[in-house]
């Protein structure tokens, strides 16, 4: 092999910013698609479009070379609740909910389904499971993680990563119906100071070690092939560059064999590196870069250092060797184009029915029974039953993030054949008994309202929060509460990817049902809630009295939960629940969504309007005439009572409107996973004259001349509300320092301008993009 080539080995580009040409030309071993990259450049795309597009970088990988020689490809994906990139695939639940089944053997079982309809799309490699043990329910990837028990995450590693590869000493083990599969996130991901997402773990070793890492022995006794490098620091030092734990620990006391492979420009994270340059993590145990947008920047300059020294050729042989042999034992040297592999374009058994009856089983034994006063379930035939609720008939709800897109979210339901909403399962087993309403109203009083509910899609850190308060965004407790009071018997089912304070919602129903997320078979929660079947799921999260009960873990001091680890009713074992305690321990007016700035006419808590004038801040107080008369602020409705924000120039001369926060924000995180600034608009009238939006760094600092959107805001006068997406990497470009924002968003112009704002936050939704300058 050339020089060259070995480095091409360990570097790997995301689908959206990689082609084929460029796997031949820079000798690349690997690719992989992020959670928003398909073939063709789009957000999602059906199974044939995935084995076409394997078989072009294959192709591009075999293509001759002089006299080097060729070696095939692999690719990797987020396979994390199924083969949930392609469009139809079967979506398991979510890690929370499966291990709220406490069954090893269904494991094994969604492990192999997993393999077989991603070696349909030609694709094998998953970057699954995740093995972390969270001890802190804020962070945004709770739902990953099977329990806060690390026996249960143990129990599960050994099973799923058999499903996934096959066992080791088979002539199957890797390949046939088999994949590669990965261990993630090595390691102390679920025990992060604060639960913050890439956060540091300050844990002492003998926790890392028996709670963080508990499942990664099983993992590697089965043969897991491969292990991610975690985002997080273990006291102050990020684990993409801890020689002590990716070597010395990972390789000596684990013993593991296979290659080490890193996240999303997670090397660029480790001190003195860049996401470009990193020699640091590859020294310090690193086998493959993931690279997604920097690939080839990084592959020139990791060439150069192998040149130079920096990174010595025995290194590098050694992370070749790895990954060599990994592709070796999995047969791909012989394996052929993928669309020649066995199973490879079998595209009925993506989403196949005997795939669905698997998931529908751990949808069934998922389920956690929390109350049930005067035995309301099981529901009986001949019941007249409502169904409502914001997630009774939403795919999106029901399935969590990485579902077809990184957040899940901004999927039509099209993107979803052969899956069964939750409440069409209900109607479905109701019959003409059930009647499903969107808006929660009814013509007949029905005996018992089931009204389905909860958090909305979110991944990684955009699931980070504050405490573990449910924001209902959607009046679901109104509705409960309007049924109670008409005499109608309640029953809620509820949506989430962590135990939440949900107090005033269990008091205004008589039977509540922890309901995780499900994925695409609906028809599991019919099956229980009809009495098919009991209830079998037990909680594998302790869930809180108080939403200020972050961390609250079995075993803990003061242990002192609402519902204990391993609670869970059933038909066969009835419990009286009674009134619960509705004191949240939070302070007033912290009901604002995360993530949200302003909404529903309020700003986020260390946020408000101003104008800035010079290097001043005046707070923009509603009602007109105020703050002079070159721009004005008052409330305004759109939705609901005064829940939006009126601005308007006057054209009278130049005004900036800034959301400004108390202490500058840090964005880092969210731009550099593509996140956005989403804001919901209207333009009633508007001048002539740029109008630019820009964002200041600490100090009031601008950074750069602004974006100019006058001909959109222009071109959008009098056509009702509009949303505009700004990437944050925009504002980056622009010279803002990401991790010290003061003024994350503002609004200049000279010209008359009447805008009004019904809601700021971030967001991944390709609407009304706005291209950098």
């Amino acid at each position: 092999m050339s020089l060259e080539q070995k480095v091409g080995q360990i570097i790997q580009g995301d689908l959206a910013s990689t082609t084929p040409e460029d796997m031949y030309k820079y000798h690349l071993g690997s690719v992989f698609n992020g959670g928003n990259s398909a073939p063709g450049g789009k957000q999602w795309a059906p199974a044939p479009e995935w084995l076409a597009d394997a078989d072009r970088f294959y192709d591009a990988s075999m293509r001759p070379n002089g006299n080097l020689p060729r070696i095939p490809m692999t690719w990797g994906s987020d396979a994390v609740h199924g083969h949930n990139n392609v469009t139809g695939a079967t979506l398991f639940p979510h890690n929370i909910g499966l291990g709220a089944m406490r069954n090893p053997e269904l494991m094994r079982k969604i492990g192999a389904v997993t393999a077989v309809e991603m070696r349909v799309t030609g694709l094998d490699w998953t970057f699954a499971p995740t093995l972390a043990v969270v001890r802190d329910d804020r962070w945004g990837r709770t739902y990953e993680s099977y329990s806060e028990n690390p026996e249960v995450v143990a129990s599960y590693a050994r099973p799923l990563v058999e499903g996934l590869q096959g066992k080791v000493g088979t002539k199957e083990w890797l390949k046939g119906a088999h994949i590669v599969a990965t261990a993630k996130h090595f390691v102390g991901d679920g025990g992060t100071d604060g639960g913050k997402d890439q956060g540091d773990n300050i844990s002492s070793e003998t926790d890392l070690r028996d709670i963080q890492a508990a499942g990664y022995r099983p993992a590697i006794e089965a043969g897991v092939q491969s292990v991610m490098a975690s985002y997080n620091s273990w006291h102050g030092e990020k684990m993409h560059g801890n020689k002590s734990l990716l070597t010395d620990v990972l390789r000596g006391r684990l013993s593991f064999g296979g290659f080490t492979v890193g996240d999303w420009n997670g090397h660029g994270q480790v001190a003195g590196c860049k996401t470009t340059s990193c020699p640091a993590a590859f020294n310090a145990g690193l086998d493959l870069f993931m690279a997604p947008d920097s690939w080839k920047d990084l592959w020139i300059n990791t060439l150069a250092q192998v040149k130079d020294g920096t990174i010595s050729t025995a290194r590098l042989d050694e992370a070749v060797s790895r990954i060599l042999r990994v592709k070796l034992r999995a047969g791909l040297f012989e394996a052929g184009r993928p669309s020649a592999r066995p199973l490879a374009g079998d595209f009925a058994k993506i989403g196949a029915a005997e795939h669905r009856a698997i998931a529908r089983q751990a949808v069934r034994e998922s389920l956690v029974l929390l109350k049930n006063e005067n035995a309301v379930l099981p529901l009986k035939s001949g019941q007249k039953v409502l169904v409502s609720g914001d997630g009774a008939n939403s795919y999106m709800k029901q399935s969590g993030g990485w579902t077809l897109s990184w957040q899940g979210t901004g999927l039509p339901d099209s993107e979803f054949p052969g899956a069964t909403t939750i409440g069409k399962a209900l109607l479905d087993a109701g019959g003409q008994n059930a009647v499903l309403s969107k808006d929660g109203e009814y013509r007949e009083k029905p005996d018992v309202a089931v009204v389905i509910f909860g958090e909305d899609p979110y991944a990684e850190f955009q699931g980070d929060v504050p405490d573990l308060l449910f924001r209902d965004k959607s009046d679901n407790l109104e509705l409960l509460r309007k049924y109670k009071a008409a005499g109608i018997k309640t029953v809620a089912i509820f949506l989430s990817g962590r135990p939440l304070w949900v107090n005033h919602h269990l008091n205004a129903s008589d039977a509540f049902i922890a309901a995780w997320l499900p994925g695409s078979e609906g028809g599991g929660v019919a099956d229980v809630v009809f009495g098919k079947s009991d209830f079998k799921g037990t909680l594998p999260f302790s869930w809180p009295k108080y939403a200020t009960q972050f961390v609250l873990n079995f075993g803990d001091k003061d242990y002192d939960p609402l519902f204990a680890y391993g609670y869970g009713l059933s038909y066969a074992k009835p419990g009286k629940v009674g009134r619960v305690n509705e004191v949240s321990g939070l302070a007033a007016g912290a009901e604002l969504p995360v993530g949200t700035w302003f909404e529903r006419g309020k700003t986020a808590q260390s946020l408000d309007f101003y104008r800035l004038d010079a290097n001043n801040l005046e707070k923009l107080h509603n009602g007109i005439g105020t703050n002079g008369d070159v721009v004005r602020s008052f409330a305004v409705d759109r939705n609901r009572q005064e829940d939006s924000r009126r601005f308007l120039w006057t054209g009278t001369g130049e005004a900036t409107v800034a959301l400004a926060a108390n202490a500058p924000l840090d964005l880092s995180r969210e731009t550099n996973g593509a996140v956005s600034i989403e804001i919901d608009y209207r333009v009633d009238a508007i001048g002539e004259g740029p109008v630019k939006i820009a964002g200041y760094g600490a100090g009031l600092k601008p950074a750069g001349a602004g974006m100019d959107v006058s001909s959109r805001l222009q071109a959008e006068k009098g056509k009702g509300w509009q949303t505009m997406s700004i990437a944050l990497s925009c504002f980056a470009k622009a010279g803002l320092e990401m991790s010290k924002a003061q003024i994350p968003l503002s609004i200049r112009t000279s010209a008359k301008l009447d805008l009004s704002i019904s809601r700021i936050a971030l967001g991944t939704s390709a609407t009304g993009t706005v291209s950098c300058p």
